[in-house]
């Protein structure tokens, strides 16, 4: 470790146990999402299990509830529920990650723990520099930087980041987000037989490829993955103008359901779907642990004109990561389920099997974090309404047959919505944090995500409209 590194590590330590107290003390901090110690979250990084132990790294600024130069925070778990702070794994201390180590990925080779990232550089005439680097641990802790591997190809701005990497066929493989000289996302391949010299294969999939059209003037965050036999890429698109209910936040993400030729490096693949139809998810990486499951997180949140008003800004944090999710793939569909592991939050179950509503309302109280699910006994045919702690509001009409999601924006105090389309409602899981949501509709065909930040003293969730359900709930506090 460098004196540079050292001092870093030492100083974003200190900030964090300097503002302990006043963060601990937020009523919106979360009971079971990580979050960081102090300051600005983005990011989910480096997921992996490696020596039986759950990781998952993450984009993190100590110094400031906004972006900066990135450092890598680090949780980690046997469980998946109970997690516990490591010391900072990557900070920006070398002359190639000086202005921050932007998003990457982890794998295990050789009995040691690699960490693909970004090192992000910001030159005086304004000018940047990007550099795709590694990592290595023997422990999964304490790190030891091995610096570029790769430099930025011909034909790229320097909007060059955020590799994951896989091993397929005795090979690896990179893939890493990025812009073309022409301002249009790509999603740009690598291989490589010892995880250090790497052969650029060239783009796979991007704008104005593979019968997409315009489709964003950068793509980032990719993660090439396998279902069912079928390759799925999972990307974070910017520049996707909102198209009726779709694309409705400042940036997007979803996934392209198809195949990749890796002997041709083509990648041949249908329409885009979004993964999340809610307000706040964005960048989600995922791995597969040893049982086979492919396990999703998210950055629960968005960079986007009100993310400076949100209120724990002045108890000096900002952000946190989704649920772990479970990935199965339906008919070229992605459903989301969260993972059994959870289960093991669960306490106080309240249980009514046959709830008749005829227009009027059932209350639930103590909800501050909770898990609810209501299933349906029959198709909802008379529409339904979940008021959560009155600052946002479910609404399901099944005329329309569209669920909407509407809370309140916190630059603006007005109400503001997401809207998805489905067949018909049997049910909702919904897991509920002091100041987030996260809502499963049928079985994770659709999903929800948001922050949202109602009065700490308001606990109350009211279930409302014509409907005969079974509801269960725990208390997760």
């Amino acid at each position: 470790m460098t004196d540079r590194e050292s001092l870093l590590m030492k100083q974003a330590f200190e900030k964090a146990l300097k503002n302990k107290a006043i963060v601990e003390k937020d009523p919106y901090r979360l009971s079971y999402h990580l979050m960081p110690p102090v300051g600005f979250l983005n990011d989910p990084n480096g997921l992996i299990k490696y020596q039986g132990v759950y990781h998952v790294f993450y984009q993190w600024n100590p110094f400031a509830a906004t972006h900066g130069a990135k450092f890598w925070g680090h949780y980690t778990s046997v469980d998946l529920v109970h997690w516990r702070e490591e010391p900072i794994a990557l900070a920006p201390s070398e002359w190639y990650e000086k202005d921050g180590c932007y998003s990457g990925s982890a794998i295990e080779a050789g009995g040691k723990l690699h960490l693909f990232y970004t090192g992000n550089v910001k030159h005086e005439d304004g000018t940047r520099g990007t550099y795709q680097c590694l990592a290595l641990s023997t422990d999964g802790i304490y790190f030891e930087k091995k610096g570029p591997i790769v430099r930025l190809p011909d034909g790229y701005t320097t909007h060059f980041r955020d590799p994951k990497v896989w091993r397929k066929n005795d090979r690896w493989y990179m893939i890493v987000g990025a812009q073309t000289l022409a301002g249009e996302g790509r999603a740009v391949l690598f291989t490589s037989v010892d995880l250090t010299h790497w052969e650029e294969l060239g783009a796979v999939a991007g704008s104005g490829m593979n019968g997409l059209g315009d489709f964003g003037y950068m793509w980032e965050c990719p993660d090439l993955i396998t279902l069912n036999d079928r390759d799925l890429l999972l990307v974070s698109p910017q520049g996707l103008e909102p198209d009726g209910h779709f694309y409705r936040n400042l940036y997007q993400s979803g996934y392209f359901v198809g195949q990749l030729d890796y002997e041709t490096a083509r990648f041949r693949h249908g329409a885009f779907t979004e993964l999340d139809r809610g307000f706040d998810f964005y960048a989600p990486q995922t791995f597969t642990d040893e049982s086979g499951r492919r396990i999703l997180f998210a950055w629960m949140g968005m960079t986007d004109d009100s993310e400076q008003y949100q209120p724990t800004i002045a108890n000096n944090w900002l952000h946190a990561l989704t649920i772990p999710r479970e990935l199965q793939l339906q008919n070229d569909k992605i459903y989301q389920k969260p993972v059994a592991e959870l289960r093991k939050l669960r306490k106080k179950e309240v249980r009514m099997d046959h709830v008749a509503l005829e227009g009027d309302q059932l209350s639930l109280k103590d909800m501050h974090s909770a898990e609810l699910i209501l299933d349906f006994a029959e198709p909802v045919v008379g529409g339904f309404e979940v008021y959560f702690r009155r600052e946002a509001f479910l609404t399901y009409d099944p005329g329309s047959k569209e669920v909407r999601l509407q809370r309140r924006n916190v630059r603006t105090n007005r109400m503001e919505e997401r809207v998805c389309s489905i067949d018909s409602l049997t049910k909702l899981h919904i897991f509920l944090d002091h100041s987030s949501l996260e809502i499963f509709v049928n079985d994770g065909q659709e999903m929800f995500t948001a922050r949202y930040f109602p009065d700490p003293a308001e606990s109350g969730v009211i279930l409302a409209g014509r409907a005969e359900l079974g509801v269960k709930m725990w208390d997760l506090g």
